[in-house]
């Protein structure tokens, strides 16, 4: 090990509680960082770990009670380093072959620690790059670790193969990160994107907190992405040139979709269920007989064969009425969105919906629900058939929400089709990329199924519990997460990452770094654009 680089030597510790490394005299505390890297030189292996905590210590309790005067530095000097000193927790998680060989052999997870006065040092950027691998075809630069240079990279077709999320107070760059791996899972052409866009944020171009324009999918892979629109004015106010509006007719609203909008459109748990009933008495014309339904004799006749109460069919009644005041919900659609969607994600195009002015939750829910049900429902279908003949699967679909709890609650996470896709890990080739400020409002269940958490800061108890939930060596982990940066950092772990990391981003909003980002595409529609036009 290089004596610049070392820090300490082992000193204890334990497989489960970490390993405690007493600095070496020349190592100044200050320099120390929660969510720092070291590699630990054992007697036979190499240890790669994260510092999650870092305290002052002494062998004499004395010094505690009486400290060196102020300006007595001499004594303070002789102490520091001896008698008193720094002591870091360190959580191993992987080995990196032996202290022999050090660049051979994969990456191996931890089955004990090492031994007494192991020396310990920074991690090295081959080290980092030994176990995360270079940017290729398949690995994509997230960013780097903190105060590292080497490239962080991420397996994206294996971190596809499970529903993901994405976590952080707001403010704290989710949307940015969120950008950042479609435009990765685009690039390597690791899946299709379909992105519920509540914010119109991911399609075209919006502004970041400093008030600068940010290009987003549509300007970067104009060939590659399809922007719907459900608010055609809104898209035309902006300078976008849509791929297609969404309308949704009547006949295509089920009781499922007004279960899931119970709150938001204040209906009682009876009139939910008159919905039911009215849609198996007229089918795909029950939206349209409840609102032509008077009080006259037939129509209580009715309601008393279905067993329905007035005051339920009322509330229902009042709950579609606020519905179909939507001004993309029509009596009957010429076209079906879901049809134009799916031709899209056919032809390996990605699709950005954007919501417009509708940003209301009742909108989003019920469009999100509606349309990703029966997409789930085509791409189960053609994933069985293709079981059946051996024929080529569909590509993986990558379903990208926002304000994730409020369909993966525990209340409506069992009637949605986003906690049936996000329990299924890909059984159909579609998965989750939730996106949430408030992960402790999703289903623990729901959470514990997500294979890839990437996180920003939080500083709610709940919500770091959440996130956290069920991982080793969560204390530890719960420090780094608290210590974030309010932005431009994050934490990732789980099922594509081989160890927990925490992370700076890569640059993204300017020439230089969209040039870094379309380097490595296929899409020579943008290549060959002239630069100062496209940066322009």
């Amino acid at each position: 090990m290089n004596t610049t680089d070392r820090l300490g030597i082992v000193v204890s510790g334990s497989l489960n509680e970490g390993v405690a490394i007493r600095l070496d005299i020349n190592s100044s505390i200050e320099n120390i960082v929660v969510g720092q890297y070291v590699t630990i030189e054992g007697q036979k292996l190499r240890f790669l770990g994260m510092i999650t905590d870092v305290k002052l210590d002494s062998s004499d309790q004395r010094i505690a009670s009486f400290p060196p005067s102020a300006d007595d530095s001499f004594s303070a000097e002789v102490l520091s380093g001896t008698s008193a000193y720094g002591v870091v927790t360190v959580m191993p998680y992987l080995t990196i072959g032996g202290t022999a060989t050090p660049a051979q052999g994969n990456p191996q997870p931890v089955k004990t620690i090492p031994s007494h006065f192991s020396p310990v040092g920074v991690s090295s950027d081959t080290d980092i790059e030994l176990v995360f691998g270079k940017e290729d075809g398949k690995n994509f630069w997230i960013g780097n670790p903190l105060d590292m240079e080497t490239k962080l990279c991420l397996n994206l077709p294996e971190f596809v193969t499970r529903s993901n999320g994405i976590f952080g107070k707001s403010g704290t760059g989710k949307t940015f990160l969120t950008r950042m791996l479609l435009i990765g899972i685009l690039q390597k052409s690791a899946a299709v994107n379909l992105v519920f866009d509540m914010h119109s944020e991911y399609g075209w171009k919006s502004r970041n907190e400093k008030g600068h324009d940010v290009k987003a999918l549509k300007q970067l892979f104009p060939s590659k992405v399809a922007i719907f629109t459900l608010d055609e004015e809104n898209a035309a106010m902006r300078q976008v040139a849509p791929d297609f509006t969404v309308k949704i007719g009547y006949e295509e609203i089920e009781p499922e979709d007004i279960a899931l909008l119970r709150q938001p459109l204040n209906l009682t748990d009876l009139a939910v269920e008159a919905s039911f009933a009215l849609n198996k008495r007229f089918r795909r014309d029950w939206i349209k007989k409840t609102l032509d339904m008077d009080n006259s004799d037939s129509g209580e006749t009715l309601l008393k064969e279905l067993g329905i109460h007035e005051s339920s069919f009322q509330s229902l009644k009042r709950g579609l009425l606020t519905l179909t005041r939507l001004s993309f919900i029509h009596p009957h659609a010429e076209q079906r969105a879901v049809e134009q969607i799916l031709n899209r994600l056919e032809n390996d195009i990605h699709v950005v919906l954007e919501f417009g002015r509708f940003s209301d939750i009742t909108a989003y829910i019920l469009v999100a629900n509606l349309l990703t049900r029966r997409i789930y429902d085509k791409y189960r279908e053609r994933t069985e058939k293709s079981m059946a003949d051996n024929s080529t699967p569909p590509k993986p679909l990558v379903i990208t929400i926002e304000e994730a709890h409020k369909f993966l609650n525990s209340e409506v996470a069992s009637q949605t089709i986003f906690g049936t896709i996000a329990r299924e890990m890909r059984k159909f080739n579609c998965t989750l990329l939730v996106i949430d400020q408030r992960p402790s409002g999703i289903d623990h269940e729901i959470m514990s199924q997500l294979g890839t958490k990437i996180t920003c800061l939080l500083d709610n108890e709940r919500d770091i519990d959440s996130v956290l939930a069920g991982i080793s060596g969560k204390s530890g982990l719960k420090g780094v997460l608290a210590k974030l940066a309010s932005k431009q950092q994050a934490l990732i772990f789980g099922h594509s990452v081989p160890m927990p990391m925490t992370f700076s981003p890569r640059e993204y909003g300017s020439g230089d770094s969209y040039k870094n980002y379309l380097s490595a595409t296929s899409d020579s529609t943008t290549l060959e654009k002239d630069i100062d036009e496209l940066w322009r």
